[in-house]
């Protein structure tokens, strides 16, 4: 796979900085990737877009899911996975998940990350929807991201790897036979450099978390706009399932022109016993599924739709007042503080919830070993596309997912290390040209893309309401794309622009795939195609970018991931 010659206007480096291999991001992906390269002994730089724990990792409240209780087992894992995964997930991807994991949580406490523990010492399980079985592993009652974030980041500065914070990375470099040859970033106010620079490496793994800003309510926080994803599209890798938003059934309803990060109501909530209810206080989910409230979280968010549909309702509730104050305080202390600091007790009273954007199943497409179809680009966590989750991630995967692949990643490094396969070349950077070859947006631009996506490639789709969004979306790009080639024009390099700009081309890639998947599977939810078609959709779409900044789109001939391409040319 080659380059598309695609970059973001910004200006020329003006400092660079080598390393064996640089990690973007900072959450438990990109750390654990990050702590295991050291080990591994290569020199290793950080580059974060804010500060080392402002990732996604740290708003996780549910836990990380592995077969760490008795009874349990991976096969029972996997079985889970599988289901919620509606008929999409390569099982040889989740097998390595479910079998690799619970050494991988294992090795996590051993960094440092303490997680709840029951009465008899061992660790306090509990279920979430989706789960058989109580295999969640929790800390702080509601504070998991919070604290594998905080055990993470004391042993990066502990071991004094080199880190960049507050630089949003911009483009990847290549070298001249298409290689990996590291990143251009630009360092904002508090960082360590002033402007855009360059860290030079054969190998670059990206950890940028999602892309949830790319709708107008989310709970992913404000630096999640897709940039891995842009990144990733404009250096030639493929892009998978980005049609599959996870949708969080219960996000706290703050009203309906709220906008941005929303305040999480974990599923944890459900699993210790929470019950969905309307105005009238009827349990809607009993009948519509054998586990209720703990189905997976496409069908309770579908269930909550249909009945505000059916009620003409901006919400529903989650009603969890049996659990009393000492359970409220004990388990979920950082829902009980959101809910209070708006106006709300969940002691007394039930919590008005929602669906909001919350989790992208799909990514920049890998393999087992976390190789992208660049060679030395690797990517895990949400950024990526491993196959594990399929239509529909189960509860609690994500942390799971970003370990063992992160873990799958450095392996594969430090073997073409061990072997002279890094240092066999030193990266030697193409020039840019002098040209920029894609026009930035107007930083106001964003909430219009945002308004765009929520109504048309939301909850609910349709073949309407995707069209619909087509056109908008390619009106923007083509103003801007305009603008640049008849005028000379574009928008100001700058964070804002940059971020609009990434939020734009993920947003084509998402609606170019929603529209040609014909069916409801998963959180893919298709109005117009209301079943699921195993016949003609079993089976993945896949997006890449082509040097005119057109969407080159095609499908997998099964649910398992073809091999990446430099993959198949190392056998």
């Amino acid at each position: 796979m080659t380059s598309t010659g695609i970059r973001l206007h910004a200006p020329a480096p003006g400092w660079s900085i080598a390393a064996d291999v640089v990690v973007v991001g900072s959450g438990v992906a990109g750390l654990t990737a990050a702590l295991r390269c050291e080990a591994a002994g290569l020199n290793t730089v950080v580059v974060t877009k804010a500060r080392l724990d402002d990732g996604s990792t740290r708003w996780a409240q549910g836990g990380i899911a592995a077969a760490l209780g008795e009874g349990d087992t991976p096969e029972q894992h996997l079985d889970d996975t599988l289901v919620a995964g509606a008929g999409l997930c390569d099982e040889d991807a989740v097998r390595l998940l479910v079998t690799e994991g619970p050494d991988a949580v294992r090795r996590l406490i051993e960094t440092g990350a303490h997680f709840d523990e029951s009465e008899e010492g061992g660790l306090e399980l509990t279920r979430e929807g989706g789960h058989h079985r109580r295999r969640i592993a929790h800390a702080g009652g509601d504070a998991t991201g919070a604290e594998i974030s905080r055990a993470l980041v004391e042993a990066v500065r502990a071991r004094g790897l080199r880190t960049i914070e507050n630089a949003l990375v911009l483009d990847l470099l290549t070298d001249a036979e298409g290689g990996t040859a590291g990143v251009t970033l630009h360092v904002m106010g508090e960082g360590q450099h002033d402007g855009v620079g360059a860290v030079h490496a054969p190998a670059v793994v990206l950890a940028t978390g999602g892309m949830g800003q790319v709708f107008s309510a989310t709970t992913n926080p404000s630096v999640s706009t897709g940039d891995g994803v842009a990144l990733a599209l404009r250096a030639g890798a493929e892009i998978s399932d980005l049609e599959f938003v996870q949708f969080h059934p219960t996000v706290l309803f703050l009203g309906a022109d709220a906008e941005g990060q929303q305040p999480l109501v974990s599923e944890a909530v459900r699993g210790e016993g929470a019950h969905l209810v309307d105005a009238d206080g009827v349990r809607f989910m009993l009948g519509q599924h054998e586990l209720a409230e703990l189905a997976p979280r496409d069908i309770v968010a579908k269930g909550i739709m249909r009945r505000m549909q059916e009620q003409g309702a901006e919400h529903m509730y989650l009603d969890a007042r049996h659990f009393g104050a000492d359970m409220w305080q004990h388990r979920f202390p950082t829902i009980l503080a959101a809910c209070r600091v708006h106006g709300l007790d969940p002691v007394t009273e039930p919590i008005p919830v929602a669906p909001a954007a919350h989790y992208a199943s799909g990514g920049v497409r890998t393999d087992s070993h976390g190789r992208t179809t660049v060679p030395g680009l690797y990517a895990c966590g949400e950024v990526a596309c491993t196959g594990v989750h399929g239509a529909n991630r189960l509860a609690s995967n994500s942390l799971l997912e970003g370990l063992v692949y992160a873990e799958r990643i450095v392996a594969d490094i430090a073997a073409a290390h061990a072997g002279n396969g890094l240092h066999a070349r030193v990266p030697q950077p193409v020039p840019h040209a002098e040209t920029p070859a894609h026009p930035l947006l107007a930083p106001e631009i964003r909430f219009a893309i945002q308004r765009t996506m929520t109504e048309g490639a939301g909850v609910l789709r349709s073949e309407a309401s995707l069209a619909t969004a087509a056109a908008a979306l390619d009106r923007l790009h083509a103003e801007a794309r305009d603008a640049l080639y008849e005028n000379g024009k574009t928008a100001e390099p700058g964070v804002d622009t940059w971020e609009t700009t990434n939020l734009l081309c993920v947003a084509r890639v998402l609606v170019a795939a929603a529209r040609l998947r014909e069916e409801t599977r998963g959180c893919h939810w298709r109005e117009d195609h209301a079943e699921r078609d195993d016949t003609e959709w079993r089976r993945h779409i896949v997006v890449r970018l082509n040097p005119d900044r057109t969407l080159a789109v095609h499908t997998t001939d099964t649910p398992d991931f073809p091999p990446t391409r430099q993959h198949r040319q190392e056998q």
